[in-house]
């Protein structure tokens, strides 16, 4: 088991060194600068479509959820424990500046967001009975030609398999760990309750799912961040030296104090890039599935609604997470992941705090749960067509309970795999396509100037 351990350890090592994340943010850089900064111009008009996409009886053209659904169930996936553990692991690696990295990462990462939800409507498909269906293996069929249906195999292949680990059993292995701790409720009862509701949403596809996340992503959202703000109007005294490390320590890095390591800029870089792309997911290629189903009547205006997600969960979730950790000095206690988070919290909040986080992860976590259901739905019925959708839900329903239950070791540093894995597939389509995307983008904002 350590053998296979270490060897699984050695290819995530790869597969998330500094040429992908290189890869990565280059190529949400090419995206941001060749659609004309439309991504970063146009966030006040992506608002203003999302509220007009909550409207059902409003919106137009094909499709099974609204604009707003499509968006908040792309954000229940992304809003997770990456915005709690993954944002205090990054300090506590990278140090304040990594921060800085992830900012970075969400501004060009709009792009790489509103890329994928332009080709996946574009390019999506109606099943039989009637769904709709896209995402990166029907963008590579569709656009790049049969010849390529291989690589869209392949990323359907490893976007379902991470489905089982990223998306199920390390979700329901945290809110387990958490509720244990905090409530001392055993794992396997959580893990009855989890997949229990769980089965109750996904039996109903994507619009039950929708429906569930446009209701439960704004109300968890809004507790944390009220959360959040609380800690930092209570130490509010604290708030420009805060944002001065993170502006400084993310070219000069940090020096060694208390229990922390230290780090230097090429770590702070590293980590804050690597933590931002695990947080908003933008070129992991999961959001164009979620986004393939909306109600619109141009992809660019359904890309436009998907470039918010990095926005709200990086710069607005991940950086309050982030302030609540070096505004109360608890990054420099020798704490790490989701620990680290709460003892920030504690420490801001007395009493509350604790119940910020330990809701946050329940809520989170269980929101992904949903999310990465329907995306390893979309994989599977891309492989094994409509008649492998139940089996499949069957299935991703046991492994929640098992999560709970299991020691996952094993499974986090196979899903870290999996999912480097399915960047590969999506980039190479984003490259070859972006062309599409810019004559898209170009047309639809001469037309509605």
């Amino acid at each position: 088991m350590e053998a296979i351990q270490s060897f699984l350890g050695a290819i995530s090592g790869f597969v998330w060194g500094p040429y992908m994340l290189i890869l990565l943010v280059g190529t949400g850089i090419y995206l941001t600068f060749g659609s004309r900064l439309q991504t970063i111009r146009k966030v006040g008009y992506g608002f203003k479509l999302l509220m007009q996409g909550k409207d059902k009886a409003k919106q137009r053209g094909e499709g099974e959820i609204t604009p707003f659904q499509a968006l908040m169930t792309s954000l229940s996936a992304t809003i997770g424990t990456g915005n709690i553990a993954g944002v205090a692991t990054a300090i506590f690696l990278g140090g304040p500046g990594a921060v800085f990295w992830m900012w970075i990462t969400a501004i060009f990462g709009t792009a790489t967001k509103f890329g994928e939800a332009v080709l996946a409507v574009k390019y999506r498909e109606t099943m039989p009975n009637g769904s709709y269906v896209g995402g990166p293996m029907y963008y590579i069929k569709n656009g790049m030609g049969p010849k390529w249906q291989w690589l869209g195999f392949l990323f359907a292949l490893f976007a379902g398999i991470a489905a089982f680990g990223i998306g199920n059993t390390v979700q329901s292995n945290s809110v387990a760990l958490a509720v244990n701790q905090s409530l001392s409720i055993p794992t396997w009862l959580t893990g009855v309750v989890l997949a229990g509701l769980t089965f109750a949403v996904v039996i109903g596809g994507i619009k039950r799912i929708a429906n569930v996340a446009e209701r439960i992503v704004p109300l968890m959202g809004i507790i944390y961040v009220l959360g959040a703000l609380g800690v930092v109007f209570a130490n509010f005294t604290e708030l420009p030296s805060a944002l001065g490390m993170i502006f400084s320590d993310a070219f000069s890095g940090t020096a060694a104090a208390g229990g922390f390591a230290g780090a230097a800029v090429a770590q702070a870089m590293r980590f804050g890039v690597a933590r931002g792309v695990f947080s908003n997911e933008a070129g992991l290629g999961s959001a164009p599935m979620a986004h393939a189903a909306a109600r619109t009547t141009d992809p660019v205006r359904q890309g436009i609604v998907a470039m918010l997600s990095p926005f709200i969960d990086t710069i607005v979730v991940c950086t309050l997470t982030a302030l609540v950790i070096i505004m109360t000095g608890a990054w420099q206690s020798g704490e790490t992941g989701a620990e680290l988070s709460a003892l920030a919290f504690n420490r801001g909040l007395p009493g509350p705090g604790d119940f910020v986080v330990t809701f946050g992860l329940i809520f989170f976590a269980f929101s992904t749960i949903l999310s990465w259901c329907y995306y390893g739905e979309v994989c599977v019925e891309y492989i094994f067509g409509l008649k492998g959708v139940q089996p499949y839900r069957y299935l991703y329903v046991l492994l929640v309970f098992i999560g709970a239950v299991a020691n996952l070791d094993l499974v986090w540093t196979f899903s870290d795999v999996m999912n480097g894995l399915m960047i590969v597939p999506n980039l190479i389509a984003l490259l070859v396509l972006s062309p599409v995307i810019f004559k898209l983008c170009q047309q639809y904002f001469a037309n509605n100037k």
